[in-house]
């Protein structure tokens, strides 16, 4: 086995490894930074693909909910018997509330249409189902944009629908408008949580500040004492790698690892090629255009797995000092291997350190087989 490889001959390629005692490491470590300001943490699985070992690393490292946005997911959890409440995070599809309420223990909800189907569901199935309202800060995702209606809202659920219970309210931020968890921002929803629970007259059980990106509330110390769950996903699975340290310069999440996912890849082909594509120049594979530098000739390296596996290049990382990854195909990968000081031959695995978006992709592949490692 060449440069990379794992010694593991009966292995097949390309594959992602699971390291369960670096994930576990970096949930433990994401719960104890929450739990120091009054959080508690609902691990999200939709990035591993609902891995159930993965949802069970959660569960081990201090994660007191499981959530995901596929109910296929939830579901795996419920038979697999993981022992914490279920929550689903997508705002639910009217056609699916019977198997919601038989699956979740709680949902996120923006249409009183919607809960009140749920309600109806509810009661033909015996249970009474956790609901969270969202509120919709400024991201302008999914949530109540009119904090009135929010308010209207809660009050129809407490007095007029006995089949759900209205634990509490959250809000999402990030994932589509770009909107910081700044300090303004969470005591906006610790405020309206305030407003919900004089209004219904009791206390919530749940305020969600958001997902990874509301980590930095925690870092920043600024987290209202009302706000007492986050929905963390890419934090634990990508580790130091998540944007988060890159885009906000937070050096706590050095803490983390960043090998709990990897990508091995055997290469194919080494040949010494120009760098710039040579005639007319029109679209790639994706109907892209793109600009290429002219580096002279260059040895390059491909890799048996490509862009229909993983998304873009620039969520894998090699392993390898002085490797650059330059391009792909659906189905291959590119390297730029001049500068590596090893040589790296044909049949050679190639190790890459994985980005959350690239673990989402990869884990749903059937191009790439999982490896898991306990440790």
């Amino acid at each position: 086995m060449g440069i990379g490889g794992t010694g593991m001959t009966e292995k097949r390629y390309p594959a992602i490894v699971i390291d369960h005692e670096s994930l576990r490491h970096n949930v433990k470590t994401i719960c104890d930074w929450c739990e120091d300001t009054g959080i508690f943490v609902a691990g999200v699985i939709k990035g591993a693909n609902g891995i159930l070992s993965v949802a069970e690393d959660y569960v081990a490292g201090g994660a007191k909910m499981i959530a995901s946005s596929r109910m296929e997911q939830l579901k795996r959890c419920r038979e697999g018997n993981i022992g914490v409440p279920l929550l689903m995070i997508r705002v639910p599809m009217l056609s699916e509330l019977d198997e919601l309420v038989q699956v979740a223990d709680c949902s996120l909800n923006s249409e009183l249409v919607t809960l009140r189907a749920l309600d109806k569901a509810a009661e033909a199935h015996g249970v009474v189902h956790n609901v969270v309202l969202m509120a919709d800060l400024g991201d302008l995702r999914e949530g109540y944009f009119n904090y009135d209606e929010l308010v209207e809202t809660a009050e129809t659920v407490e007095r007029e629908l006995p089949h759900l219970h209205l634990a509490g309210i959250g809000t999402n931020l990030g994932c589509y408008g770009s909107v910081m968890a700044t300090e303004d921002k969470m005591q906006e929803l610790a405020d309206l949580a305030i407003r919900v629970e004089k209004s219904i007259g009791r206390e919530l059980e749940i305020v969600s500040g958001g997902a990874t990106s509301s980590l930095m509330g925690v870092f920043g110390g600024y987290m209202p004492e009302k706000i007492n769950m986050l929905r963390i996903g890419a934090a634990a699975l990508a580790g130091s790698l998540e944007d988060m340290r890159v885009c906000y310069g937070y050096s706590e999440m050095d803490a983390l690892r960043d090998d709990a996912f990897t990508l091995e890849a055997q290469v194919v082909e080494v040949k010494k090629k120009a760098s710039h594509p040579i005639g007319q120049l029109g679209v790639d594979a994706f109907g892209k255009k793109q600009t290429y530098v002219d580096r002279g000739e260059r040895t390059r390296a491909l890799v048996a797995v490509g862009r229909a596996d993983y998304g873009e290049i620039s969520d894998l990382v090699p392993t390898i000092e002085g490797m650059e990854v330059i391009g792909a195909s659906g189905d291959h990968t590119i390297l730029d291997i001049e500068d590596v000081k090893e040589p790296i031959e044909i049949g050679d695995i190639i190790t890459f350190k994985l980005k959350y978006s690239a673990i989402l992709r990869i884990t749903g592949s059937e191009n790439v087989r999982r490896y898991e490692r306990s440790n």
